[in-house]
């Protein structure tokens, strides 16, 4: 009994019970994750933004929150209305094309190894997965439009009435279950300082990998141009991995309509592009703990994608250093 006691008196364990008590309630809300996600990012981002904003101009808060917002609603709308029949139209271009060359016969020696490669290695199977995922948002917008508008709505208010629900949320300190909101909001801070930050970092990397890629790929005269952009910023959001996926159809582009040269030209390209986003934009971006090795990366993103499927793509790494935070896995050497 004393035991027993003892065990439940421990912090630790209290700890440990907590988390899993909140891991549980998420999987209880599995069909609200989406809007969960989205609201999270959305949030996380946008205060980035509205902060940064009000300090440099010097205006009130809620007058640059409403103004960002008026702002972004106001290029969802141009590009829902003028942009995204294009953007379907593309994508399903760049599907038929790339399926006819995978199924083809070919008389280059290395592009029939390398056709044999991705059959051998499913990567095909992950390829095809991520253009029905596109496909799939862009063509059925009614459901994640309505995502994407509750989303921004609850955002909004989140950010007009910050100051007034952080004075609020902090009473449930003196309350009967402060304890539990303590474990809480320990646990919201890691997320926020963790989660969110390679979230913003992974955001910030794949606008720039997109508009560098788009770049060249209009000065080596690619068609699709919308399309593909659109595939390279959300396969930017997915670390290490999205820059191979991406080869594959860029490669076959390439190869379609300049042949052999181009796909190396292509490889430089996206070599370069890697190398200013491991040397330049990583090490600013990302604090020292979150520069996973390439396995671990690789094996996170496997068992993110097999259990939460492309949403785990992109939230796996940042679940997964907010997991090594709350363990208390750093490096010694660094200081925090």
């Amino acid at each position: 009994m004393e035991m027993v006691r003892s065990l439940i008196n421990n912090h630790s364990f209290k700890r440990l019970i907590i988390f899993s008590i909140l891991v549980f309630l998420l999987y209880m809300l599995r069909s609200m994750i989406n809007l969960i996600l989205i609201t999270f990012i959305f949030t996380f981002l946008m205060d980035r933004l509205v902060n940064l904003v009000s300090n440099k101009f010097n205006l009130h808060r809620k007058l640059t929150v409403i103004i960002l917002y008026l702002v972004l609603v106001g290029l969802l709308s141009i590009g829902i209305i003028k942009y995204l029949p294009i953007i379907i139209i593309e994508i399903s271009q760049l599907v038929t094309q790339i399926q006819l060359f995978l199924t083809q016969q070919h008389d280059h020696v290395l592009i029939n190894y390398f056709l044999s490669m991705i059959e051998t290695n499913r990567i095909s199977n992950y390829l095809e997965q991520g253009f029905t995922f596109l496909l799939r948002y862009f063509s059925g917008m009614s459901k994640i439009g309505i995502h994407i508008l509750l989303s921004l709505i609850l955002s909004l208010f989140f950010l007009l009435e910050k100051p007034k629900l952080i004075e609020f949320t902090t009473k449930f300190k003196h309350s009967k279950i402060a304890p539990f909101y303590n474990e809480i909001e320990f646990f919201a801070k890691k997320f926020v300082k963790t989660f969110g930050k390679v979230i913003e970092a992974q955001f910030i990397i794949a606008l720039v990998n997109c508009g560098l890629t788009t770049l060249a790929l209009y000065i080596m005269g690619f068609p699709q141009l919308m399309g593909l952009s659109i595939l390279i910023f959300f396969l930017g959001l997915i670390p290490v991995a999205g820059v191979i996926i991406s080869l594959i159809p860029l490669s076959v582009i390439a190869y379609t309509i300049g042949g052999i040269m181009h796909v190396i030209y292509i490889f430089i390209i996206i070599m370069i592009i890697h190398a200013i986003e491991a040397y330049i934009l990583n090490p600013k971006l990302m604090s020292s703990k979150t520069d996973l090795p390439v396995f671990y990366t690789f094996i996170v993103l496997i068992f993110s994608e097999h259990f939460f499927g492309t949403w785990g793509l992109i939230v796996g790494i940042p679940v997964f250093v907010f997991l090594l935070d709350v363990l208390d896995v750093r490096d010694k050497n660094v200081k925090q």
